[in-house]
């Protein structure tokens, strides 16, 4: 089949997307209400802050925003993570980074799905955070042996969705009416399956070993735990949750309130209690809950080292994880200690701290022609010839992931594994190397260098 009859791994992606998101909806009529104080929210931002407005029509991401999703999923085999990696695959997700949250008292190792280029990207920003069950922190042999014996058993993709990859792995893609039925299979590994494929007392070991292996062990599959729709402003949301009947978590995960947002702050509503039917009893669950993002810039090796060395200080001033308890002492510790990263985009380019976007201007291009002119960047910068804005964060933080979580398990949900990290084993489950994401931001920075360069009729920048 000639190549242009098949639709763009992009196309299929965003069709997903949309169609999750639909699903998501009808399974759990709280996260409509949380797409709507989200929506709200950012009119409100964009209306009020022209310059976050203008920001995001530089970067494109304007026309992003209000689909932009990520989603959650936790596989119990290796099997599992090696053929949800193929079906990714098909609409262009690659995995991205290695996280351990053993360390903080999850017993999962986990990658996130995305794209990879920024054109992708802006098609369709969806990804979806993936992680890997480790039996082999169930110190309990016996229980071990359970999950993986009902695990074994399971099979969580349809006959039709695996027919659907083997042919997109042979022919190269796949038509429009083959694209639309591997969404619609696609969907059905995602869903929420009311029918435990356990008895109430084998959940209620898994459950007492540690809540999160009741959840992958004890389904039919690895159900969509959240979908979290972006934000602008995550603290306009942390407060105005109440009023729309949704309870947030205490504490937002990640940087503090800034001007010039970093990385990634999340928060959350708790999880639902959701009735299931074991093999022989009627019972209930706590899986999926509701989750929201505000993303900010993607930062260097430099300023990774440095916001990792900020938030181990606020921690340890803390004394423990932050809790509803220490919720208040907890965010007035974070914004002291990280009073010391520059809240300036340009300080934190020329100080290396994070990945930029660099356009030409109008100026810069009406002067091409022109004797003279800057041929550095800074020179270009300077003279209005070329804008940046900071690159977005694409990806996750480990510490973050890890408080949603345990957040949603309860406290009864916490458990010591030690730091366990064994990215070797992960990759070898799945099959591929995991993407580091460090390159893909330097490689976009560069990229969108050269297209400055080559806009302005420059050699090099």
């Amino acid at each position: 089949m000639p190549a242009h009859d098949f639709v763009s791994p992009d196309s299929i992606r965003a069709q997903f997307s949309a169609a999750m998101s639909l699903m998501y909806k009808q399974e759990v009529p709280l996260y409509g209400t949380l797409l709507e104080l989200v929506s709200e929210t950012n009119r409100q931002v964009m209306a009020a802050q022209p310059k976050v407005a203008e920001a995001l029509r530089w970067t494109g991401e304007i026309e992003r925003l209000d689909q932009e999703r990520h989603g959650a999923i936790r596989v119990g085999t290796a099997e599992e993570l090696a053929t949800i990696a193929r079906l990714f695959a098909v609409m262009g997700m690659a995995p991205v980074g290695y996280y351990d949250l053993s360390s903080a008292g999850v017993p999962v190792h986990s990658t996130a799905f995305r794209a990879v280029h920024e054109q992708s990207l802006h098609v369709s920003p969806f990804r979806v955070f993936t992680s890997l069950l480790r039996l082999e922190l169930i110190h309990n042999p016996q229980l071990r042996k359970l999950a993986q014996g009902i695990l074994d058993k399971r099979q969580i993709f349809t006959s039709r969705v695996l027919e659907l990859i083997v042919q997109c792995e042979r022919d190269g893609g796949l038509n429009a009416s083959d694209a639309e039925t591997f969404v619609q299979e696609a969907l059905h590994t995602f869903r929420w399956h009311q029918d435990a494929t356990v008895t109430a007392e084998q959940y209620q070991q898994l459950h007492d070993q540690h809540r999160l292996i009741a959840d992958v062990v004890a389904f039919k599959g690895p159900h969509i735990n959240h979908l979290t729709p972006r934000t602008l402003d995550i603290d306009a949301i942390q407060l105005g949750m109440p009023a729309k009947g949704i309870p947030p978590k205490a504490v937002v995960e990640g940087p503090p309130t800034r001007r010039q947002p970093i990385l990634l702050r999340q928060t959350s509503f708790k999880a639902l209690q959701e009735k299931v039917a074991f093999s022989d009893a009627q019972g209930s669950h706590t899986a999926r809950f509701g989750e929201i993002e505000q993303r900010g810039a993607a930062l260097t090796p430099k300023g990774r080292q440095l916001y990792d060395r900020l938030l181990d200080a606020t921690r340890a001033a803390l004394g423990g994880a932050p809790a509803e308890a220490n919720a208040e002492r907890y965010m007035t510790l974070l914004a002291e200690h990280f009073a010391e990263f520059p809240d300036d985009l340009g300080q934190m380019r020329e100080q290396g701290l994070a990945y930029f976007r660099y356009f030409a201007t109008d100026k810069g291009l009406a002067a091409r022609g022109q004797p003279g002119r800057p041929t550095t960047l800074q020179g270009l910068i300077d003279a209005g010839h070329v804008h940046y804005e900071a690159l977005v964060y694409e990806d996750f933080l480990p510490v973050s992931a890890a408080g949603i979580f345990q957040s949603n398990l309860g406290d009864d949900g916490q458990a010591d594994y030690g730091s366990n990290a064994n990215r070797e084993a992960f990759e070898q489950a799945l099959g591929l190397k995991v993407q580091d994401e460090l390159a893909l931001y330097a490689q976009s920075e560069r990229r969108s260098l050269q297209a400055c360069a080559q806009a302005l009729g420059l050699s090099a920048l």
